[in-house]
């Protein structure tokens, strides 16, 4: 039985997160009277990455994040902010920046959507995401997005899964392959909800023996041989 059911991570798996964020931010604080310097990039991708890790660990609630990133940020700087107000305008530069696409994604989707059905699963803000995908041209190839806002749970939790495979009419586990470039929230989701998964690995790090993965490739070209492969599950 081959992969029918296909849930695909979006930021950094089919699009380029890192290239639009570093342009969005630099136009956000621009826009706010500041230049970020590398100390000052530093500073946020700091403070930003401890918030969202707390938020995945059931910490912090999701709207701490995005209210306080960039608060935290410049109160670093002894500098007093409006942390709403500049998310709203981060989300608005997110949501139309270009939108690249990672090595193959739109011919990989548009090919795969023929013969699979193509989910998205993802722990980024529904408004923002919806628009960056269509943007980029890859929204008509997906039957649903799936995202952490709307849902209230996150990757890799059982309940946002949980949450996914119940919504998605004749799901069958080993009919599903989760594909994403993040072991701790893809990769680990997968295991721990019992779907077989895809690691993208880029950048050809070492993969830790406490979080297996199904299968390990560094492009997305590779995708469609796996894909025709029956369930390892």
């Amino acid at each position: 039985m081959s992969y029918n059911i296909l849930l695909f991570d979006l930021d950094d798996t089919l699009l380029d997160f890192g290239a639009n964020e570093t342009d969005s931010l630099n136009q956000l604080f621009e826009h706010h009277g500041y230049t970020l310097s590398d100390e000052l990039l530093q500073i946020y991708r700091s403070v930003n990455k401890q918030l969202w890790t707390d938020y995945e660990n059931g910490v912090i609630e999701l709207q701490v994040v995005l209210n306080s990133r960039f608060s935290e940020t410049l109160s670093r700087l002894d500098k007093v902010v409006d942390g709403l107000q500049w998310e709203n305008k981060y989300r608005e530069l997110l949501g139309s920046g270009v939108q690249l696409h990672m090595d193959g994604a739109l011919e990989i989707c548009q090919s795969l959507s023929a013969s699979h059905r193509l989910f998205i699963i993802t722990n980024g803000i529904t408004q923002t995401q919806i628009k960056r995908l269509k943007q980029a041209g890859l929204y008509p190839f997906f039957e649903d997005i799936f995202d952490s806002q709307s849902i209230g749970f996150q990757k890799p939790s059982t309940q946002f899964f949980d949450y996914v495979m119940s919504h998605i009419k004749d799901f069958n586990k080993k009919e599903a392959l989760i594909i994403g470039d993040s072991l701790n929230t893809d990769i680990k989701g997968g295991l721990l909800s019992g779907i077989d998964t895809c690691w993208i690995n880029r950048k050809g790090l070492e993969h830790p023996a406490e979080i297996p993965s199904t299968f390990t490739i560094k492009s997305l070209l590779e995708l469609p041989d796996i894909c025709s492969r029956g369930s390892k599950s």
